[in-house]
């Protein structure tokens, strides 16, 4: 499984080092940054959600214009706003100034994400579920180092914004893999003379989206478990430093333990998906997070606090291999670009609603209670997709 297309882990090292700089910027350091420059609950929220609201909007714009005018003018822009947006934290002193540049910011990701994976999705026919798999791991692995990293470096600078700076310099050793990159043309970029107009190639790709249900319904599921999961993270840092009493660096481990949990189990979920329906394996997964949820506000050490880390994580290893699939197989090769820029667009709308609702919440109630809440949510959510996957059932069962 190690042999791959030829460019396809220099890609991998440059989502990897991109990534993992991106994420040092997130957690725990950009809600201790809002809380310094003097953004209360809601705006915190909202600073933490807003990066992602840019990708809500172009994530399939971008897709479908790279279907048509080919991926590496997109890849290479992405690159630069990833490394040289970090530079500008410096200059920011008011919520306000934080909130827009975040906005600016999460253009880097909008533009990244569905070309990376559209990328490794044309490279070869063969072994592509196996290879986006592989190249989930580069995020993963950001995930996992970025915050204990970030937590570790705020004790050393304890000023946020000189940790951008750093961020900065190390998303700029991205360029080094990059150059390694293969950018092959599709069939739609190579027949120029017989490709149709812009407009009617954007209205054939989303309505051939519109008609997959499979990819809508895999979509909205992601979109639920991460505006839980983005919830948590974007107000576990001050609970855990405010409320329970752990340090900045507990926080940060914390976030490190969940991913870690995530990355280990993924292959079993995968398994788990493909023996028992990716629907039940979504559930499952739900039902986790949702345990850990409500355990969250009753934990007393730090050993049950990365306990509910690893529950959460594991919880996630089962939901994103089923939902991926289930997009995967849903998508017609000559709109990809398009498909993984929807697939994108409600993963963000998770990621923002999570923080925005958990922010107004909290104006109103304490921790314990937004925990409970969210861990109701998720365990709903379980429900409506049990009940589903056993109507498909009973469909397949009936069948002459």
């Amino acid at each position: 499984m190690l042999k791959q297309p030829k460019g396809f882990w220099s890609l991998f090292g440059t989502d990897m080092i991109v990534r993992t700089g991106y994420q040092m910027g997130k957690t725990p350091v950009l809600p201790m940054f809002a809380a310094a420059v003097g953004a209360g609950e809601l705006m915190i929220g909202t600073i933490v959600a807003v990066s992602t609201m840019t990708g809500m909007v172009s994530k399939p714009l971008i897709g479908a214009l790279s279907d048509r005018w080919g991926r590496k003018l997109w890849f290479f822009a992405a690159l630069i706003l990833f490394s040289g947006t970090p530079f500008l934290y410096q200059l920011v002193d008011t919520p306000e100034q934080l909130l827009a540049l975040r906005l600016f910011h999460g253009s880097a990701t909008a533009i990244f994400g569905p070309i990376t994976l559209a990328l490794v999705a044309e490279m070869e026919r063969t072994g592509r579920a196996t290879r986006l798999g592989w190249f989930g791991l580069a995020r993963e692995f950001g995930y996992l180092l970025a915050p204990t990293i970030a937590g570790w470096m705020l004790l050393t600078f304890e000023d946020p914004a000189t940790l951008f700076t750093v961020i900065g310099l190390f998303s700029c050793l991205a360029f080094l893999p990059s150059a390694f990159v293969r950018f092959n043309e599709t069939p739609m970029q190579a027949q120029r003379a017989n490709r149709p107009s812009i407009l009617r190639q954007l209205a054939s790709g989303f309505a051939h989206t519109a008609t997959r249900v499979e990819m809508w319904f895999a979509g909205s599921l992601e979109m639920t478990v991460y505006s839980v999961t983005y919830g948590l993270k974007a107000f576990l840092p001050l609970f855990a430093i405010q409320e329970a009493g752990y340090g900045v660096l507990a926080a940060g481990v914390f976030f490190t333990v969940q991913e870690a949990a995530h990355i280990a189990s993924r292959p079993v979920g995968g398994w788990f998906g493909d023996r028992v329906g990716h629907l039940a394996g979504i559930a499952a997964g739900m039902i986790l997070i949702a345990l850990a949820l409500l355990w969250l506000p009753t934990v007393s050490t730090t050993s049950e606090l990365f306990m509910v880390a690893a529950l959460s994580g594991i919880g996630q290893g089962l939901i994103f291999p089923s939902t991926l699939a289930m997009v995967g197989n849903a998508v017609n090769s000559g709109h990809l670009g398009l498909g993984m820029g929807v697939y994108g667009t409600l993963k963000n709308l998770g990621k923002v609603a999570g923080p925005l609702v958990a922010g107004g919440l909290l104006e109103v109630l304490p921790y314990a209670t937004l925990f409970r809440g969210l861990a109701g949510f998720a365990l709903l959510a379980a429900i409506v997709v049990l009940l589903t996957h056993r109507h498909r059932r009973r469909l397949v069962t009936q069948r002459p």
